[in-house]
């Protein structure tokens, strides 16, 4: 909204400064994190005026968390996903399809997850949505985004996707490009939720991968850039930096109310919103494949429960003591605000392994 004061600027006052992506992206992020500061306080103390047991606690978890974590308000991404929405509307270009699509993929996941939260805490019990029809909605959002984002991408890189490290490399897939994309957009927003089971573990490592997604947004947004570093050239992916931004603005807003221990979950709420943009933002910069690198420890995650899941159904016995394998680790007996940070320094150096491929063509 804000970039629309350009229209007063003569080129050199303080109105061309909206102009640049990189101070729009200063000005979201700080915005963002104001927010979070600003309006964290009352949003918890009105989720626990309105969740009197707060979230319910699976009886089949691990043991302490019905002891530590019980009486909890969920539903604190409300707090992250009006800060990075606030953030990107006052701060982005209005006129560009990757911020709307986006956007939208971010507030259809974030419903999704609202309806589940709400579910489970007007009934005090951990089921909420059913399971079938979070995915079913989750896919239709999905199919809705891959479709707009092949819309929006040039004819020479629509429904085609791209590889890392080998800069020429593009694999048509035709109609197919549609279900590839919606299982990276429902895969990530369900391996961020699955993730979401400790303290600050899901939202540090959800930053890390989305400042790295808005590094490769910056870079295939420019002709320059691209064509120095031999990647795909995205017309207006750049603009996606002011969204990032604001993600990470909103999320160190609740960081702080969420570190351990938590006076407020994200929940589904906002597990499933962040997984789901972080998804959109990938398929808008044909970085899908990328994505499971910079989003490694999400991969690691969902494939613990899908390994724990399939192991037991074929031998009857477990691979790990419990899934996620964040449990896993706590069972072992490692303390939680040690399992956290260490998952956070598995985040960044894979954010980094991921941003590495840029130069290695």
């Amino acid at each position: 909204m804000l970039y629309w004061l350009t229209a007063f600027s003569d080129g050199g006052d303080i109105f061309n400064l909206f102009r640049y992506i990189t101070f729009r992206a200063g000005g979201a992020f700080f915005t963002a994190l104001v927010f979070g500061f600003v309006f964290g306080r009352p949003l918890i103390e009105l989720l626990r005026r309105r969740q009197k047991n707060g979230q319910p606690i699976r009886a089949d978890g691990p043991e302490g968390h019905l002891a530590t974590k019980a009486g909890t308000p969920t539903m604190g991404g409300v707090l992250i996903l009006g800060a990075l929405m606030t953030a990107t509307l006052l701060w982005a270009r209005l006129d560009n399809g990757y911020v709307w699509m986006v956007l939208a993929v971010t507030a259809g996941f974030g419903l999704i997850g609202f309806a589940d939260d709400y579910a489970k805490v007007s009934r005090n019990n951990s089921r909420g949505v059913p399971g079938r029809v979070r995915m079913a909605l989750g896919v239709l959002i999905a199919a809705g985004a891959s479709a707009w984002a092949a819309a929006l991408h040039p004819d020479a890189l629509a429904y085609k996707l791209a590889f890392p490290v080998f800069k020429d490399a593009l694999l048509d897939l035709g109609l197919f490009f549609i279900p590839f994309a919606i299982i990276v957009i429902v895969g990530a927003a369900n391996a961020v939720n699955l993730t979401d089971g400790l303290d600050g573990l899901a939202i540090m490592p959800v930053m890390i991968a989305a400042a790295a997604l808005g590094i490769i947004s910056y870079f295939v947004g420019r002709f320059d850039y691209s064509e120095y570093l031999g990647l795909h050239y995205v017309p207006g992916t750049g603009e996606l930096v002011i969204f990032v931004a604001g993600l990470i603005g909103g999320g160190l807003g609740f960081l702080w109310y969420n570190a351990p221990p938590a006076a407020v979950f994200m929940g589904d709420t906002g597990s499933l919103a962040l997984g789901g943009a972080l998804g959109a933002i990938a398929v808008a910069t044909k970085h899908e494949i990328v994505l499971a690198i910079v989003g490694g420890l999400f991969v690691l995650e969902a494939l613990s429960v899908i390994i724990q899941v399939l192991y037991f159904k074929r031998t009857g016995k477990r691979v790990f003591l419990m899934a996620p394998i964040h449990h896993h680790f706590e069972k072992k007996g490692w303390a939680e605000p040690q399992i956290v940070i260490r998952f956070w320094i598995i985040s960044l150096i894979l954010a980094l392994i991921g941003l590495a491929t840029l130069k290695l063509r």
